[in-house]
């Protein structure tokens, strides 16, 4: 059995392909970029396919029974994602697991959150055996605030102050690992959350505390926000976030205690903890 993992080099691709040959898959790794394929781990086959042009996607996808798949945030997504549906289809493909976003009520304004649902739509009506992972913001996304947080003193992320259950990007590889390899989760939806409810303010505090210095959450404006982020990112993108913080600092992104217990099978373990995330990094930034 093959299993294709697309967008492999991303946080969670490369962890779910670095598991899967762990475990003595046959895994192969996709990516829009010959160069990249070095990267992958060894035992790992690479391919090049680029889910914006679907008759790129015939090689990777040849003799795959399962597919890891990733629609990256773009402009083209909803297509990128129909596209890889289509061509699963036609190559044979007898699983997706897909790792789509929480969707709570209200999220569809959210334009990246809106394509993720669409995208499942076609997935449920291409009659692919599916699971599909809703993972909360990734404790991750803060590798992207070294600068801020080492050089200024700043927590960046606007999050506010209601709360999210972020998750470990690692933590949500194991459940993609496990929705490939076993049983149980056929054609089932599952939220992937950290325990802990994390705010802006309590996100700072634990900089500070294992920095050993004064970390500021950077506060709720949104527009002060767009300004320092329009330099690092392309303007669709900017105003797409926007929305998506906006959305966490009026209603947060809580795990229910439901779904809190249900993700333990999938996840096959507790989820990692954000202080342990925070504590590796400040030794890995203050040694670097």
């Amino acid at each position: 059995m093959t299993i294709l993992v697309m967008g492999a080099t991303g946080s969670v691709g490369k962890e779910v392909l670095a598991g899967l040959v762990a475990k003595g898959v046959k895994a192969r790794g996709m990516t829009r970029y010959s160069a990249k394929i070095k990267d992958f781990p060894s035992g790992a086959e690479g391919s090049v396919g680029d889910l914006v042009a679907m008759g790129s996607l015939g090689k990777p996808l040849n003799g795959v029974e399962q597919v890891f798949m990733v629609t990256p945030l773009s402009q083209n997504e909803i297509q990128a994602g129909r596209n890889a549906i289509t061509a699963a289809k036609m190559a044979g493909v007898k699983k997706i697991v897909y790792l789509s976003e929480p969707l709570p009520a209200g999220s569809e304004a959210i334009p990246h959150f809106r394509n993720k649902g669409l995208i499942e739509k076609a997935l449920k009506d291409s009659g692919i055996t599916y699971t599909i992972l809703r993972p909360n913001n990734f404790f991750q996304n803060d590798l992207w605030g070294q600068a801020a947080i080492m050089s200024y003193g700043t927590y960046p992320q606007p999050l506010g102050n209601v709360g999210l259950n972020r998750v470990d990007s690692r933590d949500v590889a194991d459940a993609a690992i496990n929705a490939l390899l076993n049983e149980g989760f056929e054609n089932q939806e599952f939220a992937i959350n950290g325990t802990d409810v994390l705010t802006g303010d309590g996100i700072a505090a634990m900089f500070s505390n294992q920095l050993n210095k004064e970390i500021r959450y950077g506060g709720d404006d949104l527009d002060a926000w767009a300004k320092q982020s329009q330099h690092m990112m392309p303007a669709w993108m900017v105003e797409d976030f926007k929305v998506m913080y906006a959305y966490f600092q009026e209603h947060g992104l809580k795990a229910s205690q439901e779904d809190l217990g249900k993700q333990l099978a999938i996840i096959g373990h507790d989820p990692r903890k954000f202080s342990d995330f925070v504590a590796e990094l400040a030794h890995a930034w203050s040694h670097s």
